[in-house]
């Protein structure tokens, strides 16, 4: 395998489809001829023009190619570099599952839409991939108004204690921007493959934005194109919406925006105070344009597993 593997050093195609079933492999999932195309992922290094006008019938030849010599296994249509042949029925149910959790995503997002200073709402995670696992969680992705960032997560946070007894099966808020700071910061493949996966549920202009905004994602992905949006509403504001918004403006929504964020940060540096200041400051990203709640540090733990496969491969 090593020396089979140490030939695809000369040829970014190929480098390409090992880096995606690597990737996809570190959550267990096989994948698709199409999907490899659609996912692979070629570095700012590699010849950007062989890797845009690769057409999908030479990418195929070349897959082929890579399961002719060892270095790719393929299970009926599926492709994976370990011989895990238990992964695809494994794969079917995930996908089966998340058709039964897409209804519940949809009437979830209209239910956050409906919050003040909300304008748009995306699936992020798993269930932005067809995936989903029995004890996976939805998650969103959100867009507010510029200064009520920490005010919307508050009122949303607030709800999810209150009335849904701090469930988080369908309510997961863990990522939010304002509208003025569209642009993801951090820049690497796993915020990208997070980026042009996210699933735009409300707030379709807002999501035609994101997307011109983030190009740097769509450059590493040349294959893969931006959701449609024919189906997804505008960010429009119903009567009781535009009235909470006024009633929370002036003065007097800027101290309880600040407020709401200080208690949040205080309470998250007492909650982790086992990560130190840089992790601390990428995991749970607090500023007034952006919340980020991952404690986990999943984003980490992904790039630095590649990273050894890689290097194993190699």
């Amino acid at each position: 395998m090593t020396n089979t593997i140490s030939t695809l050093t000369d040829c970014p195609v190929e480098r390409a489809i090992v880096r995606t079933l690597l990737y996809f492999e570190l959550f267990s999932y096989p994948l698709t001829a199409r999907e490899i195309w659609q996912f692979a992922h070629f570095e700012s290094s590699e010849p950007e023009q062989q890797a845009t006008t690769e057409s999908f019938e030479m990418f195929q030849e070349k897959l082929q190619m890579l399961v002719a010599k060892g270095a790719v296994f393929q299970f009926q249509d599926f492709y994976q570099t370990m011989q895990h042949p238990e992964w695809v029925e494994r794969r079917r149910n995930a996908n089966q599952l998340a058709d039964a959790f897409l209804p519940k995503a949809r009437r979830m997002a209209r239910l956050i839409a409906g919050f003040p200073y909300i304008r748009a709402v995306f699936v992020s995670g798993s269930l932005s991939k067809h995936c989903m696992k029995p004890d996976g969680d939805i998650d969103f992705f959100l867009i507010t108004t510029p200064g009520r960032l920490w005010l919307a997560r508050t009122l949303l946070v607030l709800f999810k204690k209150v009335f849904l007894f701090n469930s988080h099966k369908y309510f997961c808020v863990n990522y939010f921007i304002d509208t003025e700071h569209l642009e993801i910061e951090e820049k690497n493949q796993f915020t990208a493959t997070e980026l042009i996966t996210l699933l735009p549920m409300y707030g379709k202009e807002w999501y035609q934005d994101f997307c011109r905004k983030n190009q740097w994602a769509w450059r590493q992905y040349p294959h893969y194109t931006p959701r449609p949006t024919d189906q997804v509403p505008q960010g429009t504001r119903s009567g009781l919406k535009r009235s909470a918004e006024w009633l929370l403006g002036g003065a007097v929504g800027n101290w309880l925006d600040q407020q709401a964020m200080q208690v949040t940060v205080r309470f998250w540096r007492k909650k982790f105070s086992h990560l130190d200041d840089s992790t601390f400051n990428v995991a749970l990203k607090s500023r007034r344009y952006v919340s980020k709640h991952h404690p986990l540090y999943f984003q980490q733990k992904v790039l630095v597993h590649l990273a050894a496969r890689m290097e194993e491969m190699k």
